[in-house]
């Protein structure tokens, strides 16, 4: 096994700080993964675990997030051009890229901007525009709003404002079944940027890439999750919601789990491993060590 800790720089050297590092794993087809809102790299590890003996696994960490020094902003828009500029000068052909939440964003972002750099695309509990998710009436316009208000609100947070919130789990403790993975959370978020993650969230609840993935020529598995949020919605109504976001992304594969909350790859892997090995024409699922 290979393992090498990689940080990219712009080539232009407008950035000082990296917009991400990576961790090489593996061998074989490359597949890039990427993490969510304030998480490590280490979001992946069962997954490299499943497929490093035939992929070679490019792990990303977010700068600003887990302990990465943050870029300035838009930094969303540097990842995603500078993931772009990662495969070229690696020379990945067409690598499979798997995104979870912000990741899964990031992403869309970078097939729509640059549809000829990705092969296939699993997006895990993601989607084009964040702000309709909870708010089915959510449009552009509202969406910058709401981005403005959230920024002004997390901007005037005091560090220890913002470390009893993350203590709490107001915003994450549904997102997994586990505590152990809760304390994971609380860990990588008490040690992420507080700027960058107001940053991140900003960016994404004011993006919406719906019309940008008509640009998209990859072939494209959607995962998605609700009963960690069944208070808010069900399976009905988070299936038709995934399916209108994803509309203009042509032959989109959409699967719902009725089991794992929002870090899916944690709660029921094999189900996951299950529909990326069939989806990926894995000749035999494998199973996870």
């Amino acid at each position: 096994m290979k393992t090498l800790l990689l940080s990219l720089a712009l080539a232009s050297g407008l950035l000082a700080q990296a917009p991400f590092q990576v961790k090489v794993t593996g061998h074989g087809q490359p597949m890039i993964l990427i993490p969510g809102l304030s998480s490590s790299g280490e979001t992946w590890d069962t997954t490299v675990e499943h497929y490093k003996d035939r992929y070679e696994c490019h792990v990303l960490t977010v700068a600003g997030f887990a302990g990465v020094p943050r870029v300035p902003a838009p930094m969303l828009d540097h990842v995603r051009d500078s993931l772009a500029e990662y495969i070229q000068q690696k020379r990945l052909d067409h690598p499979v890229i798997v995104g979870h939440s912000l990741g899964g964003f990031v992403t869309l972002a970078l097939a729509s901007k640059y549809p000829g750099l990705p092969g296939k695309l699993v997006i895990v509990d993601s989607y084009p525009f964040f702000a309709g998710v909870m708010d089915s009436d959510a449009t552009p316009a509202k969406a910058k709003e709401t981005a403005a208000q959230m920024r002004q609100y997390m901007g005037a947070q005091t560090q220890d404002d913002y470390e009893r919130y993350v203590k709490s789990g107001l915003a994450t403790r549904s997102m997994v079944a586990s505590e152990a993975n809760f304390d994971r959370l609380v860990a990588w978020s008490l040690a992420s940027d507080r700027t960058a993650a107001t940053d991140a969230m900003a960016e994404l609840f004011a993006a919406d890439l719906r019309d940008d993935l008509a640009n998209i020529k990859s072939p494209t598995l959607v995962l998605g999750s609700w009963i960690g949020f069944k208070q808010y919605t069900d399976r009905a109504r988070t299936e038709a919601n995934l399916h209108r976001q994803y509309a203009k992304l042509a032959g989109a594969q959409i699967e719902v789990t009725d089991t794992a909350h929002h870090f899916i790859m944690w709660d029921d892997p094999n189900w996951m491993f299950a529909l990326m090995d069939r989806f990926l024409g894995e000749p035999k699922a494998m199973p996870s060590r």
